[in-house]
């Protein structure tokens, strides 16, 4: 769930609605979710979008020694293997921009 979390914040979802439950929800392009309730490990549809926005970054700066989206590419069809793959891409990413 964590990892889907890293994931979700990477894509810009917002957490609506926090000041009024204690649920942390995200407003994603699917509708609005609870954490538990992400499906970027599970389902295609929503890690798609995923891979496409490393893609821009990864395009956008390639003098960033990041591990290669190449990577992610070989590892398809395996949903774990990419999602995997696209979690350690979003945490050294995320230490770059420090």
């Amino acid at each position: 769930m964590e990892d889907n979390k890293l994931i979700a914040e990477f894509m810009g979802c917002t957490h609506p609605f926090n000041n009024v439950t204690d649920a942390t929800l995200y407003n994603v392009s699917h509708g609005t979710f609870e954490a538990s309730e992400l499906k970027y490990d599970t389902s295609w549809d929503w890690l798609m979008p995923v891979i496409e926005k490393i893609q821009d970054k990864h395009l956008e700066n390639p003098e960033l020694d990041y591990w290669s989206v190449d990577e992610i590419r070989l590892a398809v069809p395996n949903i774990q293997q990419v999602h995997y793959l696209v979690v350690e891409f979003i945490k050294e990413y995320n230490n770059g921009k420090n």
